[in-house]
């Protein structure tokens, strides 16, 4: 044991940790100041109000040191307070002073301003030296919604400089001029508004001060309460500390102790809050009668809504109905929607807004491993030294592991793959960017795994104990057609051989897929290359490696898991199965059905049909968000009665026949599963808006009226329950949570899992299945007469259909969407910046305004879905993945041409 001594006591030191942490580990965490120093940043050194005194032996001759980046030593002695030290740690305060305005008792910051307890702490009563002029500012920035700046009130400490370096990645501040005539910029000395800032609020919430704040500012002392919740946007699971006072959200921070996001999150959590007193949420059930919706009470709306599920189970059974639950709402909430229609109704016909996203990923992950979820955890990038990110925009869809991902590729001593049809931002950072044509991915991986074999840099002794059908594999794999692939693709062959050696000789490599990947005709085929190409290296069962999927909204892991899909239940449990059968109808005390249900593709093709007389959906804008628009209204208006379970008046409520107002996350309890199987509490900030309930509580509410006795929605109830349906979730309980969660499986003694198949895979040994590159049937189809390929992304500053985010000042950002023209491409048409481009494929057209970029290739187009104004999935058609009916969003063959005006498509 090594030993240091703080004012003469001995403490054990750790290796290689600073005199700062040193300190603060064993003694008050203030006994010691700083102004530099933040808990998220790296030891800096600037300000000097952290010096120590330090001597080599009791009573020695000391030096004066700052302690926040200096290393501490076996046997060193360190004087915290002694009166030399205590001197020079208020004669820096009073020199910072002198050019920082006096005016506490008006500043937003007062009484939470860390120069101000500072100042306090080493004894300032009076500046002894002039007063400064604030010399370089005089007027405030307040041209961005959210940021603002006073760099009048700036201390020089850098602490926004490297939050934006460090934490986010975005390089926007900097440090300008020497001296005194030195201070902080934005870009290229510009406004907020205008430059690079992605509004992430990093800077801000390093900001010791109020130099740098943010509109609802958060620093301020105003609230009266603090409550610990999850984000409700991306499968991120960002840790969020909400300031409310009288039941009024003020603003909200990110907490430096989640494991999840360090103290940062991305501007939809931090800001994009506002939805959730919006005038226009819903505050009233209602029913359409003549045409027209009636708000009418609850109990009216509930005996409605059983009166005529009850009828239609009578007359046309069961499978008429179908329900669309949502990866918005709580497990607890997706686990009682499933268990409504499974017990209640006595159908399969359930499913989730996670079959438009991820259920490729589910199925090839299963298929492969056993297990379709993330194998590993995003802190594991610290031990990585390859990643392969692959149909993914983090740093967009995912910002908080975008950014992360963003500084590990940033690095010259790592290897970063990016696999894209885009030059996405990550990508600009990568060693190797491999710019494949959508619809390719399978091409571009059989390539990768091709090189990994011939070029011998398999994992033998992997591949032998722990994998079965290799031999196969690899027959099928080295018969490819190089030349073919290479042309299909679009990608240089030396550059996948380049990359595919990359990625097999690295010690540890991680890959990362999102939508790029799933919502293909061969999405699921995909899954099974990235998990095969993991078993090809021996990249799976340890830290730093494995298949990561980006989950796209914040709950599509926990829904999938409690049972929200046609063909497994809670837990994933096969519901053909008598086994399983027999164990639910036990469990619920009815017979459930054991028919696979429909899935949601199939929901509307059964309601053209006739076949479908109900369907309740729950907090999802299918006529907005699920492909071929049209189809979805006609399906919708072919089904008696449709209930919709919305926060606001979305494309879908507008042909509902019943809508139920829901709460929002802030306004609910329960927990959301992040990407990397992290299950965490969600805990209520405010009560629902009047008039409005929880989800949970809604379809409770619904299953008594309709006889089937169920506790009301309380999350340590329903976690209770679950935990004795679903496997791994057997040690999960709402006590045991705490603040970061656990990641399951969870055994019943609470232990839970980061790492999963260390030792074997579910399923056994891990599958080796080869699928051969097929070009889908929209460009087979369609691709003479419609000669682009239009694919579809997300942008930072919206969430999926927009609900919420355009409810926000976000719009103010970004309000409108757009689409990513070649500047050849756009010469050609002769388009230029900000005209509008007519897309038109076999299913409709919209018109669009231009981006002209070369970070899409030419022949390639992208554009974003978040304004209804727009409704690109107008254009989106009927091909599915092959195996899990994902929808194809990222291949529609379109021609185009110059428009004369923005057209808005028919919704009816």
């Amino acid at each position: 044991m090594k030993t240091a001594y703080i004012d003469n006591q001995a403490f054990e030191i750790v290796e290689g940790e600073t005199m700062l942490s040193f300190i603060r580990r064993y003694k008050e965490k203030n006994l010691v100041p700083t102004l530099c120093d933040a808990p998220n940043l790296d030891p800096f050194g600037s300000c000097r109000v952290c010096s120590v005194e330090v001597a080599l032996e009791e009573n020695g001759a000391v030096k004066t040191l700052a302690s926040c980046h200096t290393p501490v030593s076996e046997g060193q002695y360190i004087y915290t307070n002694s009166e030399s030290v205590k001197e020079l740690r208020k004669n820096i305060v009073e020199l910072v002073l002198t050019d920082h305005p006096l005016d506490c008792l008006t500043c937003e910051v007062n009484g939470n301003c860390e120069l101000q307890t500072v100042a306090a702490q080493v004894g300032i009563r009076e500046v002894r030296y002039p007063e400064g002029d604030n010399h370089l500012y005089k007027t405030k920035d307040l041209s961005h919604p959210y940021m603002t700046s006073d760099l009048s009130k700036c201390i020089n400490c850098y602490r926004c400089v490297r939050a934006c370096d460090e934490v986010q990645g975005q390089f926007v501040l900097s440090m300008s001029g020497r001296g005194f005539d030195s201070s902080i910029i934005k870009g290229l000395d510009q406004s907020f508004m205008d430059s690079d800032c992605v509004s992430c609020g990093a800077c801000s919430q390093a900001c010791p001060t109020s130099a740098i704040s943010d509109v609802f500012q958060s620093k301020a002392i105003k609230a009266t309460d603090t409550t610990r919740t999850i984000c409700t946007y991306c499968g991120v699971g960002c840790n969020l500390e909400v300031a409310t006072s009288n039941g009024e959200i003020l603003s909200i921070q990110a907490p430096y102790d989640a494991e999840v996001n360090q103290g940062h999150t991305c501007l939809k959590g931090r800001y994009a809050f506002k939805f959730y007193d919006h005038p226009e949420r819903l505050n009233s059930p209602m029913i359409k009668r003549n045409g027209a919706f009636e708000k009418v009470s609850w109990d009216e709306v509930y005996e409605y809504i059983a009166s005529k599920l009850s009828s239609y189970k009578n007359e046309f059974g069961s499978d008429s109905m179908a329900g669309i639950s949502s990866s918005r709402c709580t497990n607890e909430e997706n686990y009682l929607m499933q268990k409504f229609f499974r017990a209640v109704i006595q159908t399969n016909n359930i499913d989730g807004c996670a079959r438009v996203c991820h259920s490729p990923t589910a199925l090839g992950m299963q298929r492969t491993y056993g297990t379709g979820a993330a194998t590993n955890s995003i802190d594991d990038l610290k031990d990585t030294n390859c990643i392969m990110v692959i149909g993914a925009n983090p740093t967009d869809a995912h910002p908080v592991t975008g950014a992360k991902l963003k500084q590990f590729a940033m690095k010259s001593d790592n290897v970063s793959i990016v696999i894209d049809p885009r030059r996405t931002e990550l990508a600009k950072y990568a060693t190797h960017h491999l710019a494949l044509r959508p619809g390719t991915n399978v091409a571009v991986l059989n390539m990768m795994m091709f090189y990994i074999i011939t070029e011998e840099l398999a994992d033998a002794s992997f591949i032998e104990s722990r994998t079965e059908g290799f031999e196969e594999y690899k027959k099928e794999i080295l018969s490819i057609n190089i030349d073919k692939l290479e042309a299909v693709s679009g990608v240089d062959r030396n550059q996948v051989r380049e990359a595919a050696i990359a990625y097999a000789s690295a010690p540890n490599a991680m890959s990362f897929h999102g939508l790029g990947v799933t919502e293909h005709s061969q999405g699921t085929f995909t899954v099974m290359q990235i998990a095969d190409l993991a078993l090809l290296t021996g990249n799976i069962g340890r830290r730093g490696v494995g298949v990561n999927p980006l989950r796209g909204q914040n709950n599509v892991q926990g829904s999938a898991d409690m049972g929200v899909q046609p063909h497994q239940g809670a837990g994933y449990l096969d519901i053909t199965s008598h086994k399983v059968n027999k164990q639910y109808n036990e469990f619920y005390g009815v017979n459930v059905p054991m028919n696979i249900g429909y899935k949601i593709p199939e929901m509307f093709d059964a309601a053209l049909a006739g076949d479908l007389k109900a369907i309740w959906i729950i907090g999802e804008d299918v006529v907005q968000t699920d492909p071929n628009t049209q189809k979805v209204i006609k399906a919708l208006q072919a089904t008696d009665l449709v209930i919709v379970q919305e926060l606001f008046m979305t494309e879908t409520a507008k042909y509902a026949d019943v809508i139920l107002p829901g709460a929002s996350f802030l306004e609910k309890n329960g927990t959301f599963t992040n990407g990397e199987r992290r299950v965490q509490a969600v805990h209520k900030v405010v009560e629902p808006i009047e008039g409005s309930k929880p989800d949970g509580q809604i379809i409770v509410d619904i299953m008594n009226k309709m006889g089937y006795a169920q506790a009301d929605y309380t999350p340590d109830g329903m976690l209770e329950e679950i935990s004795q349906i679903v496997p791994f979730f057997a040690g999960i309980s709402w006590d045991r949570l705490g603040v970061n969660g656990l990641q399951w499986p969870v055994a019943k003694d609470g232990t839970d899992t980061q790492i999963l198949h260390k030792t074997d895979f579910k399923r056994g040994k891990g599958l080796f299945e080869f699928n051969s590159w097929e070009e889908t049937k929209e460009l087979t189809s369609h691709a003479k007469d419609y000669p682009y390929i239009l694919t579809t992304n997300r942008e930072l500053e919206h969430y999926n259909c927009g609900a919420m985010t355009r409810r926000t000042a976000n719009e103010q950002i970004l309000s409108d969407d757009y689409l990513m023209i070649h500047p050849e491409d756009a010469q050609e048409n002769l388009v230029n910046e900000g005209d509008y481009v007519c897309l038109e494929s076999p299913r409709g057209k919209v018109d669009v305004k231009a981006r002209i970029t070369d970070e899409v290739k030419k022949g390639v187009l992208s554009t974003t879905f978040h304004f209804p104004e727009i409704m690109i999935n107008n254009l989106t058609g009927d091909i599915h993945d092959s195996e899990a009916m994902c929808p194809e969003y990222k291949v529609v063959a379109v021609r185009i041409r110059k428009s004369k005006g923005k057209f808005k498509p028919q919704l009816s």
